[in-house]
């Protein structure tokens, strides 16, 4: 037996635990880990992946976008909106309508909100309880990159990126490259 000197050092990709000690989640990882392998079903294998995701990977949904990208799910009454992150409000939305949403966890003023419209805040272990299979499902997730530090990524001459300045008056970079007297102007 030899070294296999192509991929030596190469890891796998993918975590196969999450790097959180949260009691709470090692928990759920348990119960999906029993699910994904006992069910035949590719619904169970999904949420244990996002389960294991660093909490960048697992970015919030607002009500809002909850709504908008469940205008035109057919039966939508009958049916559990899926979410392994958080769920937060959205003061932009007047009404939100009756829902039945799963997720990690609820900013109080959006659980709030779906229970007051009628609707029901689910736990990942409660879901599993009511769809094992994830059968009459919805799932989500959040956009990844909408985060603040994204906004930067990529600054330079003619990149349109966000930069790191203090403020955004007279003093603050308005000298080289900003201007044709002092060198050059973008």
């Amino acid at each position: 037996m030899g070294i296999d000197l192509k991929t030596h050092h190469v890891k796998k990709a993918q975590r196969t635990a999450p790097k959180s000690e949260d009691p709470y989640l090692l928990l759920l990882v348990k119960l999906y880990r029993f699910l994904a392998r006992r069910t035949d079903s590719d619904f169970n294998k999904a949420i244990l992946h996002r389960l294991f995701l660093s909490k960048i990977n697992r970015p919030p949904i607002s009500l809002s976008r909850i709504v908008k990208e469940t205008a035109a799910t057919p039966n939508l009454a009958s049916k559990v909106v899926v979410i392994v992150g958080t769920v937060t409000d959205d003061v932009r939305i007047v009404e939100v309508p009756k829902l039945s949403v799963a997720a990690l966890r609820f900013t109080r003023a959006a659980k709030e909100r779906i229970l007051n419209a009628g609707g029901e805040a689910l736990t990942l272990d409660q879901l599993a309880l009511r769809a094992p299979t994830g059968s009459d499902t919805v799932l989500l997730r959040g956009k990844r990159n909408t985060r603040e530090a994204v906004k930067h990524f990529g600054m330079g001459p003619h990149k349109n990126k966000k930069p790191y300045t203090i403020s955004k008056g007279r003093k603050f970079e308005r000298a080289r490259g900003r201007r044709k007297s002092r060198g050059f102007k973008v």
